[in-house]
Order: C-alpha cells, then sequence, then structure tokens
C-alpha cells in the first residue's frame, strides 16, 4: 500500500476526528488557561521572595497566598473540564465508528472464508479511545506552550533560556530514540500477541477434540512458545522503554538543579534576585515536564497510532456499501448463468460454469463427490461469496444487487458446519430479531422441531449456551433448520441437512421440505441420501467443481444409470 497522508489513506478516520474538532478545540482553550494558571506558583514565588521577604508584610503575604490558593483551585477544574471534553470527544468517535467497524470486521471474516475471524478492529477502536481519555494526550496539549515558558526564562536571565532550550534538545531526542527503539518492536509484539489469541482461540472450540485425543501437551506447548516470543519482544520494548524514560525524569531533575545553582551564581553576581533563580527552577521543570511525560507515555502512542494504521487499512480494504434501491419482496425465482467460484483469500477456481434456473417452488438437490464444490456453489447462491464470473439473480436482479438487510428474511440457510448462538432456542430461532411468538412455533412446527423443544427444561426459553453446547448434534441441525424457515423464506439452501438425523429425523426432515416448498419457496438440498433427494424436482451433480448432469430428477439418475447399465451389458 503506497504511503500517503493518513488524511489522505485514512478518510473516513480522518472525517472521524473532524467531526469532534470543535472538542479539541475546547480542550485547546482549556488547556492553554492551565498552563497559564500554571504560572501562578511560579509568579507567587517571586512576590514573596522578592516583595514579601524585603517589606515584611503580613497583609500582602496573606492576600497573595488567599489569591494563589484560589487560581490553582481553578486549574483543578480546569483540568476536570479538559478531561470531561476529551472523554466525550473519544465517546463520540467510537459511537460514531463502531457500526462501521463492527461491519467491516464482520466482512472480513465473510471475505477471508475465516481466516481473519476475530475482534481485533473492535479492540483496536476501545484502545484508540482509551488513549484519547488517558494522560499522554495531555501532553500534546501542553508542549506547544515549552517556546512561552523558555521566553520568560530569557526574560529572567538569558543564561536560563539557553539551559531551557538545550534540556528541551536533550529531551526531544530522548523522545525521539523512544520511538526509533520502540516502535517497531511493540508493532510486532502486537502482531504475534494477535495470532496467539487466535491459537488460543481455536483451541478451546476444539476442546472436546484435544482432551480425546490427548494433545493438550502439545497444543498448550505450542501456545506458550508462541506467547514465549510475544513476552521476549514486549519486555524488549518495555525495557527500552523503561531506561529512557528513567533517563528523562533523572534528566529533568538535575537540569532544575543546575539551573539552581547557576541562578545562586547570578545571585552571587548581582544579575539576578533570589525569587527568580527559585522561579527560574520551577518554570524550567515546568516547561519540561510536557515532554517527560512525551517521553513516558510514548508507548502507549506508539500502540495507538498502530491501532489507528491498522483501522484505516480495514475501512480501507473493505469499503462502505452504496445504499441499493430497495425492490419488491422477491418470490423465488432463481437463476444461475455460467457461475464461476473462487474462495475469498483463494486463487483456486472452485465452480466452473454451473447454470440452473428454478421456479418458485421447485427444489433442487445437488450431489457430487467430496470437495467438487457443492458448498461453494450454496454460498454464492446466496449471495455469501461473490462471483469471480457470471451472474446468480433472484427474480431477475443480480444477488449482489440486494441489499443484504432486506434480502436477508427472505432466504434461510443451513450450513454444513452448524452454529447457534449463546442465547435462548427462541433467540436462535428469530434469528435474534423481534421475539414473535407466533413466528418462533410455526417455523418450529414447520421444521418439526416444535415437540423436542416442548421437552426441554425450559422450552422455548432453555438457554442453549455458546454454539449449541447442551444439545446434540440432531437437535442442533433441526433448531438450524427452525431458524432457517423462520419468517417463511422464498429461497431455502440446506447443506447436508440430514447429516446428523437417524430415519426418524430424516422423515421429519422430507415433510418439512414437502410443508416449505407448499408455501413457494424454492429449497435446494446439498446431501448424498436418497430419501430426501427422492423429494427433489431436478438433480445437478457436480464433479471438480463442474455440472457433469442438471434437469429433472428422474431423468438425471436415468443418465447416471446408463453408463452403468451398459458397462455390465459389455462385461456380460
Amino acid at each position: 500500500m503506497n504511503k500517503t497522508a493518513n488524511t489522505g489513506r485514512y478518510l473516513e478516520l480522518a472525517a472521524a476526528l473532524k467531526d469532534v474538532k470543535s472538542y479539541f478545540i475546547y480542550a485547546g482553550v482549556f488547556s492553554a488557561a492551565v498552563n497559564m494558571l500554571m504560572l501562578v506558583p511560579i509568579i507567587y514565588m517571586l512576590q514573596v521572595f522578592d516583595r514579601v521577604v524585603s517589606s515584611g508584610s503580613l497583609s500582602t503575604l496573606a492576600m497573595l497566598t488567599l489569591l494563589m490558593v484560589a487560581l490553582l483551585a481553578a486549574v483543578g477544574g480546569f483540568e476536570w473540564v479538559r478531561s470531561m471534553i476529551l472523554i466525550g470527544a473519544s465517546n463520540r468517535i467510537e459511537k460514531n465508528l463502531r457500526q462501521r467497524v463492527s461491519d467491516a470486521t464482520f466482512k472480513r471474516a465473510l471475505y477471508s472464508g475465516g481466516m481473519m475471524s476475530n475482534s481485533q478492529p473492535l479492540n483496536d477502536l476501545s484502545g484508540l479511545r482509551q488513549f484519547l481519555t488517558g494522560n499522554g494526550l495531555f501532553a500534546f496539549f501542553d508542549a506547544p506552550w515549552f517556546p512561552i515558558y523558555v521566553a520568560i526564562m530569557f526574560m529572567f536571565h538569558p543564561w536560563f533560556g539557553m539551559s531551557a532550550i538545550l534540556a528541551g534538545i536533550i529531551m526531544v531526542t530522548l523522545a525521539y530514540t523512544n520511538e526509533i527503539v520502540t516502535s517497531k518492536k511493540m508493532k510486532d509484539a502486537n502482531t504475534r500477541a494477535n495470532q496467539v489469541s487466535a491459537q488460543v482461540n481455536g483451541s478451546l472450540r476444539n476442546a472436546e477434540v484435544i482432551a480425546a485425543m490427548g494433545m493438550a501437551d502439545d497444543i498448550r506447548r505450542r501456545q506458550e512458545n508462541s506467547a514465549d516470543k510475544v513476552l521476549l519482544l514486549q519486555t524488549d520494548a518495555s525495557k527500552w522503554a523503561s531506561i529512557l524514560t528513567s533517563l528523562s525524569k533523572s534528566f529533568r531533575m538535575i537540569m532544575q538543579s543546575l539551573l539552581l545553582g547557576m541562578g545562586a551564581l547570578l545571585v552571587l553576581r548581582g544579575d539576578l534576585s533570589p525569587g527568580m533563580m527559585i522561579a527560574g527552577s520551577l518554570l524550567l521543570g515546568r516547561a519540561l515536564a510536557p515532554i517527560d511525560m512525551l517521553v513516558g507515555t510514548w508507548k502507549g502512542f506508539v500502540v495507538a497510532r498502530a491501532q489507528y494504521d491498522r483501522l484505516g487499512q480495514l475501512l480501507q480494504q473493505i469499503p462502505q456499501e452504496k445504499a441499493t434501491m430497495s425492490l419488491p419482496a422477491p418470490q423465488g425465482r432463481l437463476t444461475a448463468e455460467q457461475v464461476m467460484v473462487v474462495p475469498p483469500g483463494s486463487q483456486t477456481i472452485v465452480v466452473r460454469g454451473v447454470s440452473l434456473d428454478l421456479q418458485p417452488g421447485e427444489a433442487l438437490g445437488i450431489v457430487g463427490p467430496s470437495a467438487s464444490g457443492k458448498s461453494c456453489l450454496a454460498r454464492a447462491l446466496l449471495g455469501i461469496w461473490p462471483t469471480h464470473s457470471g451472474k446468480v439473480r433472484l427474480d431477475g436482479a443480480a444477488i449482489a444487487s440486494w441489499n443484504r438487510e432486506e434480502l436477508g428474511p427472505y432466504l434461510g440457510y443451513l450450513p454444513q458446519d452448524i452454529e447457534l448462538f449463546d442465547g435462548s432456542i427462541s433467540e436462535n430461532i428469530s434469528r435474534f430479531g423481534e421475539l414473535d411468538s407466533e413466528k418462533i412455533v410455526e417455523a418450529a412446527k414447520q421444521a418439526g422441531v416444535h415437540d423436542m423443544i416442548l421437552h426441554l427444561p425450559q422450552g422455548y426459553d432453555t438457554v442453549i449456551g455458546a454454539a449449541g453446547g447442551i444439545l446434540s448434534g440432531g437437535q442442533r441441525q433441526r433448531i438450524g433448520l427452525a431458524r432457517a424457515v423462520y419468517g417463511n423464506p422464498r429461497l431455502l439452501v440446506l447443506d447436508e441437512p440430514n447429516s446428523n438425523l437417524d430415519d426418524a429425523g430424516e422423515r421429519e426432515l422430507v415433510e418439512a421440505i414437502h410443508r416449505i416448498r407448499a408455501q413457494g419457496c424454492t429449497v435446494i438440498v446439498i446431501s448424498h441420501r436418497t430419501m430426501v433427494l427422492s423429494s427433489m424436482d431436478k438433480m445437478l451433480v457436480m464433479k471438480e467443481g463442474a455440472a457433469v448432469a442438471y434437469g429433472p430428477k428422474d431423468q438425471v439418475f436415468a443418465s447416471l444409470m446408463a453408463p452403468s447399465a451398459e458397462q455390465k451389458s459389455a462385461t456380460a
């Protein structure tokens, strides 16, 4: 990716920051007030040493002290207001971007075939929000006041001003060194940490397999090796950051003390008053404090910048979809025109030139050996995967042109690997939308699972846990079917819907398909079992991604049986 200005590369993030521009302006105003009032202790010191001590006026001391306390109390109030402003800005940024980042994260997982199915972008957005509310950002508001403090020190004495400039240059050098030393190490550590997190999540999802085959020690050893590499990188970066932070703090204290000694020399020479000597040391400390804070919080800034870059790249790679015109509710006519499919993240064509035509209420059975492209074709027919070439059309409109939120209720999908979500059975069947009890029960009855649900501990309110862990494979499959038929969809795609069903369950599946078709729903079934295939109108036979045979069921079966019969005759 070409390196250009961030605002040019990451327009959406730039727009989100521009939206809170007024917040940052107000934060800058209050920062100015805070920094001006931070001169109060210095002015107070000057007045005490140069006026009160020489005059011995207790009333003057009392008035100066009261004024100093009141102004410094205002500093606390202004800093609180500044913090609230930045909290408001960070919350607004997250609110404006959360839905967009969530959608892009989902699509990234979808387009990568699940290879990038993690919540890192959402964590990055949360990390950015936390950085904007942390102390590190205050240093960026306070650092521009360094020249003003230096100018005041020049007013005290040129030696003071030159010392402040020298100290500032050294502190900035330390901050830049911190950036050079820690930036790459922290980025590498974060990348590896995300990989370790993905490994841990994968092992937790497959805990039963790991336990059954005694893989726990090997898996744990693999994760520990990866975690050790992350720890090494983080430790190395933290070590250097700690060294540079300690050097920065030590240098600041040394410079303040040296300036005090220089001030004493100037007082002895009669070039400076005692008050200016003390005030100069305090002023140098105040001038260097933001730079010192920058050095100390630079690691957090490096992390936040990496999060910003990752978010910007994600939003750039997955642009926001343009609004499409709403189309009438589909009737269920499905056509495919010389469809070729390449899985996301791959360059291999897995479906080659498949065409089909289904009228509303028709049923198509798809058969073929493993890895022949059946499931990939199903994903393309539903618009989950884009076609490499060719068109899939629903009621004449390209499937990709439909608004997914509007089309979704008219589609039903039961994947080969059934995934239920943490929640109640009723929530899963209703697709976590509005809980319409009549529609939920109707879908369960259509799927032939109503009686089974009633026998569960809390019926439809039974919480099934993540991935439906309390249910058997057959129960998950049948509840997945109920979810697929919820709301009477116009197109239903079932991928191996009977893989976990016994004979009784398969008979109920066939009856469910008949009921669904009677309502005008177009049904596509991928299966190897004859019972469910016998209820199909058409058949599609696939091999190595291509359609070997397609047409009416009896005709396709006859064409497949003919070569076998000829072979037997030749053998006889």
